[in-house]
């Protein structure tokens, strides 16, 4: 294995070494000239301390405890597409961070501070792909749903009229559609007669106008049409909607045979994807169709980059975003079959056998079925396989 030091030294990109316990090991003139630190001055300090990220909403990124230490100590990869770094002199510096190389222990030996990861900085240059300061309000939809105005978090969870927070809910989930006075009725209060449903309607909308205006966020956010209510698209930004732009951006690239800087885009959605579209309304309807939509766009996301890792011999990430993809949702066998074709192109028949044994135990406990032939024919091939490398199916579903 190549030392990562030389790595970060001949990297082109801005990058720096960083051991298990996230002390600094090593850190390349790209980085000095990015964020003003030489390497004399930050080897050996902790790379929180050096960077002190925050967050767009000023929500702080670089701690003892982030996030990406917590993925290297599960030696996964993670990236962040916009967060502002600080710089020696003391301004704020717009830039993305990700890794892309973790070493699991066992593969480095008993050299003292053998490095755990490579981190790479690039500076932001494409506010389309952050969050855009333009757009005051932004809307948080993947995983647990927040609003952040101007870098202050909103207080929706603590709101005492819940029906508010469910008509915003709906009218985003229908951003830049008029809908009906009397759908919205019907679904917030399906057994109230019309006349009371109404009133409730306007009061509703009422409450929420104060509450967005109480915030900062000017008139004209959620507008009146007739006899319908529709979401402003030019007033918010949303976090699914920037996912969505970084995958199809990442398929022109990888269409045309850019497969890093498209690995780059995956990587920045990856991270954009917290959660499932609305996790809290797991059970309603309004958003079911849309967050098994963005579902898909996931997990076709996720081939793609197992695809590339692949056409790269990056067998060991490859089979890191298989695991990620499965971590979602297990019963996924496309991805237990090119975790298995993974495992077993990195020499680690073993394994390769072990997981079809998992991906059989899952399939029959949550399905109540058995492994595709195709399933099965791969194991029965890497058991019987001395040296041949099977190659990656492309498409996994």
């Amino acid at each position: 294995m190549a030392d990562v030091r030389e790595v970060v030294e001949f990297a082109s990109d801005a990058a720096f070494a960083v051991a298990e316990d996230l002390h600094v090991l090593a850190w390349n003139k790209t980085a000095q000239s990015l964020l003003g630190y030489s390497a004399s001055e930050v080897v050996g300090l902790q790379c929180y301390e050096i960077l002190q990220a925050v967050l767009p909403n000023g929500e702080p990124l670089c701690t003892p405890s982030c996030h990406g230490g917590k993925c290297l100590t599960l030696h996964q990869q993670f990236a962040v597409p916009c967060c502002l770094a600080l710089h020696r002199d003391g301004y704020r510096v717009r830039v993305g961070l990700f890794s892309n190389m973790s070493v699991p222990t066992s593969a480095r030996g008993s050299t003292t501070g053998a490095a755990a990861a490579v981190v790479f900085l690039h500076l932001d240059q494409d506010d389309q792909l952050c969050c855009p300061s333009d757009q005051p309000l932004r809307i948080y939809t993947l995983g647990h749903f927040c609003l952040v105005n101007h870098d202050a978090r909103i207080g929706v969870d603590k709101w005492p009229r819940k029906q508010s927070l469910t008509l915003l809910k709906y009218l985003v989930t229908q951003r830049g559609k008029a809908v009906h006075k009397d759908r919205l009725q019907e679904y917030l209060w399906p057994n109230v007669d019309s006349a009371k449903a109404r009133q409730r309607l306007k009061v509703t909308v009422y409450f929420l106008r104060q509450k967005m205006r109480e915030a900062g966020i000017e008139n004209g956010l959620v507008e009146t049409a007739g006899d319908s209510l529709i979401l402003s698209e030019e007033m918010v930004w949303v976090d699914a909607d920037t996912f969505e732009r970084l995958v199809n951006v990442g398929i022109e690239l990888e269409r045309g045979e850019k497969l890093d800087e498209a690995l780059r885009c995956y990587q920045d959605a990856l991270i954009t994807y917290r959660g499932d579209y609305m996790e809290e309304n797991i059970y309603a309807d309004w958003c079911a169709e849309e967050r098994e939509r963005l579902r898909e766009i996931y997990f076709a996301m996720m081939e793609r980059m197992v695809h590339i890792y692949c056409l790269q011999d990056r067998h060991a990430e490859a089979a890191q975003a298989c695991r990620t993809a499965l971590v979602r949702e297990p019963c996924r066998e496309g991805f237990h079959r090119a975790l298995m074709s993974c495992l077993h192109a990195a020499g680690l028949t073993k394994q390769a056998v072990s997981q079809f044994y998992r991906c059989r135990d899952i399939l029959k406990s949550e399905l109540g079925v058995a492994p595709l032939p195709a399933t099965i024919a791969l194991h029965q091939s890497i058991q019987s396989a001395k040296s041949q490398l099977l190659p990656v199916e492309r498409k996994l579903g």
